[in-house]
């Protein structure tokens, strides 16, 4: 998975950790309090909404290259730096805009990733005359999905991602490849991707 962190120097199980409160988590969600919290109340969580759904597609575009963690940790400026992820707001942002982002340094200063954002959110707003954007997203859900059994079960892209990163390019956004949407689904419940046994898992 492109968004977590490398695993191989955890202590005790690959795949599972078991925790103080005698939880089993993914081990990523035992790795730092941040994604413990994370992973216990919102990844895999479904997420609906047009405003919520564009919020993930841009932290997972700005998270290519780097560390989830750090985009976790500076979502509250990201929300700041990008009115709460309006996407009414953030389509209307012009060259002015653009430099107060390359020059705040709460969120990650990427020019390609802030034009990105800007370009996504105006392609947020055309898709309202075609069902929105939570319609277009849940729509490639897959008919039936494998729990991983382990890290090493769970795939970095699947048929969905490929279609949906299809789609939304098709619809005018930017960044958001295979790779980065199958994260994105993961992030909003659209396959439950928690390792059999995490506390987490859903039947």
């Amino acid at each position: 998975m492109a968004d977590l962190p490398d695993l191989t120097d955890l202590p005790g199980p690959p795949s599972l950790v078991v925790g103080d409160d005698g939880r089993a988590r993914c081990a990523w969600g035992a790795s730092t309090d941040d994604y413990r919290v994370y992973h216990d109340t919102e990844w895999g969580a479904p997420v609906r909404g047009e405003q919520a759904l564009y919020e993930r597609i841009t932290l997972e575009a700005f998270q290519s290259g780097l560390s989830w963690l750090t985009i976790l940790r500076k979502r509250p400026a990201f929300r700041a730096a990008f009115a709460g992820f309006d996407p009414e707001v953030v389509a209307g942002y012009g060259d002015a805009d653009r430099e107060r982002l390359m020059q705040d340094a709460g969120i990650v200063r990427n020019r390609r990733k802030i034009d990105a954002a800007i370009t996504n959110a105006a392609a947020v707003l055309r898709l309202r005359e075609a069902g929105g954007l939570d319609q277009l997203i849940w729509s490639h859900r897959p008919q039936t999905h494998r729990r991983p059994q382990s890290f090493a079960e769970t795939p970095a892209t699947t048929p969905e991602s490929v279609a949906l990163a299809k789609a939304l390019k098709k619809a005018g956004f930017a960044h958001v490849g295979p790779t980065t949407m199958y994260a994105a689904m993961q992030a909003c419940g659209i396959v439950d991707d928690h390792i059999a046994g995490c506390f987490r898992a859903q039947s």
